[in-house]
Protein backbone atom coordinates (compact mmCIF):
# COMPACT_ATOMS: atom_id res chain seq x y z
CA UNK A 1 0.00 0.00 0.00
CA UNK A 2 3.17 2.41 0.74
CA UNK A 3 4.42 1.76 -2.68
CA UNK A 4 1.42 2.32 -4.29
CA UNK A 5 0.49 5.99 -2.20
CA UNK A 6 4.64 6.89 -2.81
CA UNK A 7 3.97 6.38 -6.78
CA UNK A 8 0.70 8.39 -7.15
CA UNK A 9 2.13 11.40 -4.50
CA UNK A 10 5.92 11.28 -5.38
CA UNK A 11 6.65 11.56 -1.55
CA UNK A 12 7.53 7.97 0.23
CA UNK A 13 7.16 10.09 3.82
CA UNK A 14 3.55 11.19 2.66
CA UNK A 15 3.01 7.78 2.16
CA UNK A 16 3.63 6.38 5.02
CA UNK A 17 1.77 9.32 6.73
CA UNK A 18 -1.33 8.08 4.00
CA UNK A 19 -1.28 4.79 4.62
CA UNK A 20 -0.54 5.09 8.76
CA UNK A 21 -3.98 7.49 8.58
CA UNK A 22 -5.68 4.97 6.41
CA UNK A 23 -5.02 1.38 8.54
CA UNK A 24 -5.83 3.49 12.19
CA UNK A 25 -9.21 4.61 10.51
CA UNK A 26 -9.95 0.85 9.48
CA UNK A 27 -8.74 -0.14 13.17
CA UNK A 28 -11.50 2.03 14.35
CA UNK A 29 -13.72 0.81 12.36
CA UNK A 30 -12.80 -2.53 11.99
CA UNK A 31 -16.15 -4.25 13.38
CA UNK A 32 -18.44 -2.31 10.96
CA UNK A 33 -16.68 -3.11 7.91
CA UNK A 34 -17.23 -6.01 5.95
CA UNK A 35 -13.83 -6.23 3.71
CA UNK A 36 -11.04 -4.27 5.72
CA UNK A 37 -9.13 -5.16 3.16
CA UNK A 38 -10.81 -3.47 0.71
CA UNK A 39 -11.69 -0.73 2.72
CA UNK A 40 -8.49 0.11 3.56
CA UNK A 41 -7.65 0.46 -0.41
CA UNK A 42 -10.36 2.10 -0.91
CA UNK A 43 -8.71 4.43 2.18
CA UNK A 44 -5.69 4.67 0.78
CA UNK A 45 -6.68 5.95 -2.28
CA UNK A 46 -9.23 8.05 -1.26
CA UNK A 47 -6.46 10.44 0.93
CA UNK A 48 -4.01 10.04 -1.98
CA UNK A 49 -6.86 11.58 -4.60
CA UNK A 50 -7.39 14.53 -2.08
CA UNK A 51 -3.93 14.90 -1.18
CA UNK A 52 -3.38 15.24 -5.41
CA UNK A 53 -6.26 17.43 -5.83
CA UNK A 54 -5.12 19.54 -2.92
CA UNK A 55 -1.98 19.92 -4.29
CA UNK A 56 -3.28 21.19 -8.20
CA UNK A 57 -5.67 23.97 -5.91
CA UNK A 58 -2.60 25.45 -4.10
CA UNK A 59 -0.30 24.83 -7.54
CA UNK A 60 -3.24 27.01 -9.39
CA UNK A 61 -2.58 29.64 -6.64
CA UNK A 62 1.03 29.81 -7.25
CA UNK A 63 2.26 28.62 -4.02
CA UNK A 64 4.83 25.71 -4.47
CA UNK A 65 4.97 22.82 -2.53
CA UNK A 66 8.04 21.13 -1.28
CA UNK A 67 7.39 17.58 -1.86
CA UNK A 68 9.63 15.08 -1.47
CA UNK A 69 11.46 13.84 -4.89
CA UNK A 70 12.06 9.73 -5.05
CA UNK A 71 15.63 9.00 -6.11
CA UNK A 72 15.19 6.95 -9.64
CA UNK A 73 18.90 5.26 -11.13
CA UNK A 74 18.02 5.81 -15.16
CA UNK A 75 16.80 8.38 -17.08
CA UNK A 76 14.26 6.14 -18.93
CA UNK A 77 12.78 5.31 -15.41
CA UNK A 78 12.58 9.27 -14.47
CA UNK A 79 11.00 9.79 -17.93
CA UNK A 80 8.00 7.33 -17.42
CA UNK A 81 7.62 8.90 -14.05
CA UNK A 82 7.27 12.11 -15.30
CA UNK A 83 4.54 10.84 -17.73
CA UNK A 84 2.64 8.95 -15.17
CA UNK A 85 2.39 12.41 -13.32
CA UNK A 86 1.20 14.50 -16.13
CA UNK A 87 -2.29 11.63 -16.34
CA UNK A 88 -5.28 12.47 -15.06
CA UNK A 89 -5.51 11.74 -10.94
CA UNK A 90 -7.83 8.64 -11.96
CA UNK A 91 -5.63 7.52 -14.74
CA UNK A 92 -2.63 8.20 -12.70
CA UNK A 93 -4.01 6.13 -9.96
CA UNK A 94 -5.34 2.96 -12.24
CA UNK A 95 -1.85 2.82 -13.89
CA UNK A 96 -0.36 3.06 -10.47
CA UNK A 97 -2.48 0.03 -9.09
CA UNK A 98 -2.35 -1.97 -11.79
CA UNK A 99 0.81 -1.99 -13.00
CA UNK A 100 2.99 -0.67 -9.94
CA UNK A 101 0.73 -2.42 -7.05
CA UNK A 102 -0.53 -5.85 -9.49
CA UNK A 103 -4.25 -5.00 -8.81
CA UNK A 104 -7.16 -6.46 -10.64
CA UNK A 105 -9.56 -4.24 -12.66
CA UNK A 106 -12.00 -5.58 -9.57
CA UNK A 107 -9.84 -4.19 -6.92
CA UNK A 108 -9.04 -1.24 -8.66
CA UNK A 109 -12.61 -0.22 -9.44
CA UNK A 110 -13.76 -0.95 -5.97
CA UNK A 111 -10.92 1.57 -4.69
CA UNK A 112 -11.71 4.21 -7.44
CA UNK A 113 -15.76 3.95 -6.59
CA UNK A 114 -16.59 2.94 -10.10
CA UNK A 115 -17.03 0.05 -12.63
CA UNK A 116 -14.66 -2.32 -14.07
CA UNK A 117 -15.40 -1.29 -17.45
CA UNK A 118 -14.16 2.49 -16.17
CA UNK A 119 -11.20 0.92 -15.23
CA UNK A 120 -10.78 -0.65 -18.87
CA UNK A 121 -11.25 2.59 -20.18
CA UNK A 122 -9.19 4.51 -17.15
CA UNK A 123 -6.24 2.22 -18.37
CA UNK A 124 -6.45 2.45 -22.33
CA UNK A 125 -6.44 6.11 -22.41
CA UNK A 126 -3.51 6.27 -19.87
CA UNK A 127 -1.45 3.61 -21.68
CA UNK A 128 -2.62 5.33 -24.79
CA UNK A 129 -1.07 8.64 -23.73
CA UNK A 130 2.22 7.26 -21.66
CA UNK A 131 2.92 5.61 -25.41
CA UNK A 132 2.56 9.11 -27.08
CA UNK A 133 3.88 11.06 -24.84
CA UNK A 134 7.34 8.86 -24.61
CA UNK A 135 7.54 8.32 -27.94
CA UNK A 136 7.53 11.83 -28.31
CA UNK A 137 10.56 12.30 -26.32
CA UNK A 138 12.74 10.00 -28.39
Amino acid sequence: MVQVARLTTGSTTLAEELVQDAFADVLCRFDEVRAPEAYLRRAVMSRCTSWVRRRAVERRHGERLRAEVPHWSDSATVEVMDAIGRLSTRQRAAIVLRYFGDWSEREIADALGCRPGTVKSLLSRATTQLTKELKDEH
